[in-house]
C-alpha cells in the first residue's frame, strides 16, 4: 500500500504541472537531458528514453486493480492503409503519433481531443509503387518540435503548438529507388538522426543527422561499404548492389556521446555461393556493414566502432532491430541488442564488444549456435541455387521481430517475445541489380511452415537480460506482431495479433486482464501520465509485410479482419 501511494503522489504532483504544461506557449523544452532523465509522466523517445528499457515507473494501474481497466477514449486516424504500426509519443499531457502516410496528430492526453493534425503532401505514384507503403513506425520530439520521415525520402520538422511545418529536408531520391523513411527518427543533442529502407534495393543504407534547428543535413554513413576497408568486404564491386538499410530507430550513449544504431540484410537478399561465399556469389565477402550494430560519433557521423552480428547474412536475420537496452552489471556497462536470427547479443557499451549470446527463439537452424564469447557463427548454413531440403529456421519475419521488448528495473527481467516458425526455401539466381529501379532484389521463393518441434506458435518470456535465463513463459497460438510494455506495477503488457491486450504480472506471467480491441496490432505500446490520471496508449490495425501471411496461414480470425484499418486506444481506471 506504501508503494502504490507514493507512485499517485508523483504522478498527482506531476499532473499539476502538466495541466499548465499542456498549455502549448508553456510547454517544457525537450532537450538530451530531459529524454536521459527518463520521467515516467512522459514518453519521450521511442522507447521511452535513450536507456530504451521501454518500461514506465508509473504505478497507479497496477497488478491489484488493472481489473478495472477500461478504455477511456479512442482516436480514428483515417486512411490507415495496411494498418498501423506507430508508436506514440506523450510531453506535458500531449500525445502525438503517426499514422499511414506520415499524418501525424497532437491529442489531448486526458480526453483525446485533437489539438491539431498534419497530413503531408507525399507523391502518390511513388508511394503506390512501394513495396513496404505507407506504414510509418513512429515520431521524435526535440526543441519545440515533432520531426517525422516520409516514404518518399524526406524528414519533416513541426512546430509542437501548432503542426505547422519548420521544415522539410528530401534526404533520400526516391523516385526510381523507391525506398524513403518507414521507422522514427531520433533526438539528440540537436541532431536528428534517421535510417533508410533498403535491405533488398541497390541503396547503400544510409543513416543520416540533419541539424534540429534548421534541417540541414550534418552527415550521412553509408552502411555499405561506408569505409574504404568495408568496401573490401565486397568482392567483384558488389557493393553497388547496396542493402543494408538502418530501417528502425536506434539509440543515444550521451556517456561518449555515441549513436547505436542496427543495420539490415545485404543484396539480394538470398545469395547462392553456398559454403564459398568468401570467393563467390552475388556478393563475395563478409559484406560490411550490413546486419551489423553499429556506433557512429553523433556530431561527426565518424564509426567508432562496430559488431557484424552476421556476417555474409544470406538469411535475412538482420541487425536493424532498434532495440538498444543499456544495462550495468558487475561493474560492466553493457547493451542488450537482439538479432531477427532469434539470438540477443550482450555487448560492452565501450567497444561493442561481445560479452554474451543467448537464443530467445527455441527453432534456429540458420546455425548451429553462436559463440556467445566471441559472436562467431558455428555450423551456418549457406545455400546454392534450387530447393533447400529442409526447412530454414526462422521464417524471414525473425526469430524475434522488429517489435520492442521490456525491461524492469524492479524485477530485473526482461520480456521478449520469441517466434518459432520456419519456411520452405528456394534459392533462385538473380541478374544483380546495381542500377535504381522499382525492383526488390530477393533472389527466393519462400513460404511460412512449422518448425521441426511441432506447431508454429510465439512465446513472450520473462529472462535475464543478460544470461537469458528464464522465469516464466506464456505462449500465443500465433507469433504476436506488437511491443511489449512494463511498468511501476508490476504488470506487463502485450497486444496480440488476435486483436487483445493481455496484462501479466511482471513476476509470476499469471494473467491479469484482457480487452478485445477489435483489430490485430503490429504496432506499440506506452504508460503515461495526464490530468492526474495514469494512461495505457496501443495502436490498433493490421497489415503489413509479416502480418500478410496470417490469413492465408492461420485462417480465421485473420481472413475476416479488416486490413485497411487503425484506431489508437487508450485505457484507464474505471
Amino acid at each position: 500500500m506504501k508503494r502504490r501511494t507514493k507512485g499517485l503522489a508523483a504522478t498527482v504532483a506531476f499532473a499539476a504541472g502538466a495541466l499548465i504544461a499542456a498549455t502549448p506557449s508553456l510547454a517544457q523544452q525537450i532537450d538530451t537531458a530531459r529524454i536521459a532523465a527518463g520521467d515516467p509522466n512522459d514518453w519521450l523517445t521511442y522507447h521511452g528514453s535513450y536507456n530504451g528499457y521501454h518500461y514506465s515507473g508509473l504505478d497507479q494501474i497496477n497488478a491489484g486493480n488493472v481489473k478495472d481497466l477500461d478504455v477511456a477514449w479512442i482516436h480514428v486516424p483515417g486512411h490507415s492503409t495496411r494498418g498501423l504500426q506507430s508508436m506514440p509519443l506523450v510531453a506535458d499531457g500531449i500525445l502525438y503519433y503517426s499514422g499511414s502516410y506520415s499524418r501525424v496528430f497532437a491529442l489531448d492526453g486526458a480526453t483525446g481531443k485533437l489539438v491539431w493534425s498534419y497530413f503531408p503532401e507525399l507523391n502518390d505514384a511513388l508511394v503506390a509503387r512501394q513495396t513496404h507503403s505507407p506504414y510509418n513506425r513512429g515520431l521524435a520530439l526535440g526543441e519545440g518540435k515533432v520531426f517525422v520521415g516520409t516514404v518518399d525520402g524526406r524528414l519533416i520538422a513541426l512546430d509542437m503548438k501548432t503542426g505547422k511545418p519548420v521544415w522539410d529536408t528530401q534526404l533520400q531520391d526516391s523516385e526510381k529507388l523507391t525506398v524513403g523513411f518507414t521507422g522514427a527518427p531520433l533526438y539528440a543533442k540537436g541532431s536528428v538522426v534517421i535510417g533508410s529502407q533498403g535491405g533488398e534495393w541497390p541503396n547503400r543504407g544510409p543513416i543520416f543527422a540533419v541539424d534540429a534547428a534548421t534541417g540541414k543535413k550534418k552527415w550521412e554513413f553509408l552502411t555499405v561499404a561506408g569505409t574504404e576497408d568495408a568496401k573490401k568486404t565486397w568482392g567483384n564491386d558488389s557493393w553497388r548492389t547496396g542493402g543494408g538499410g538502418g530501417w528502425m530507430t536506434g539509440t543515444y550513449n550521451s556517456a561518449d556521446n555515441t549513436v547505436w544504431w542496427g543495420t539490415a540484410n545485404p543484396a539480394p537478399l538470398y545469395d547462392w555461393s553456398g559454403p564459398d561465399f568468401m570467393t563467390k556469389g552475388a556478393r563475395p565477402g563478409t559484406n560490411l556493414y550490413t546486419t551489423s550494430v553499429l556506433g557512429l560519433d553523433l556530431d561527426s557521423g565518424k564509426l567508432k566502432f562496430y559488431h557484424q552480428e552476421l556476417p555474409h547474412d544470406a538469411w535475412d536475420f538482420d541487425s536493424a532491430v532498434g532495440e538498444f537496452i543499456m544495462l550495468d552489471r558487475d561493474g560492466k556497462q553493457l547493451m542488450v541488442h537482439p538479432n531477427k536470427g532469434g539470438f540477443i547479443f550482450v555487448y560492452d557499451r565501450a567497444d561493442a564488444k561481445v560479452e554474451n549470446v543467448w537464443p530467445i527463439a527455441q527453432n534456429i537452424n540458420f546455425v548451429k549456435t553462436i559463440d556467445p564469447k566471441t559472436g562467431e557463427l558455428i555450423g551456418r548454413r549457406d545455400f546454392g541455387v534450387g530447393k533447400v531440403a529442409e526447412p530454414l529456421c526462422p521464417h524471414i519475419s525473425g526469430g524475434v521481430s522488429w517489435n520492442s521488448g521490456s525491461y524492469d528495473p524492479k524485477t530485473g527481467l526482461y520480456y521478449k517475445l520469441g517466434q518459432e516458425w520456419c519456411m520452405t526455401l528456394e534459392v533462385v539466381k538473380t541478374t544483380p541489380v546495381t542500377e535504381p529501379q522499382v525492383q526488390l532484389n530477393i533472389g527466393a521463393n519462400f513460404k511460412i511452415a512449422k518448425p521441426p518441434s511441432g506447431e508454429i506458435y510465439g512465446h513472450l518470456d520473462a529472462r535475464d537480460p543478460i544470461t537469458g535465463a528464464k522465469k516464466w513463459e506464456v505462449r500465443y497460438p500465433e507469433p504476436p506482431l506488437a511491443s511489449v510494455l512494463s511498468t511501476g506495477g508490476n504488470l506487463v503488457f502485450l497486444p496480440d495479433t488476435r486483436g487483445i491486450v493481455h496484462a501479466y504480472d511482471a513476476e509470476t506471467g499469471k494473467e491479469l486482464w484482457n480487452h478485445n480491441d477489435g483489430l490485430g496490432h503490429q504496432g506499440g505500446i506506452i504508460s503515461y501520465a495526464a490530468g492526474g490520471k495514469q494512461y495505457v496508449a496501443v495502436v490498433a490495425g493490421f497489415g503489413g509485410m509479416a502480418s500478410d501471411d496470417y490469413a492465408p496461414t492461420f485462417g480465421e480470425p485473420y481472413k475476416s479482419m479488416p486490413r485497411d484499418e487503425g484506431v489508437l486506444v487508450v485505457y484507464s481506471l474505471k
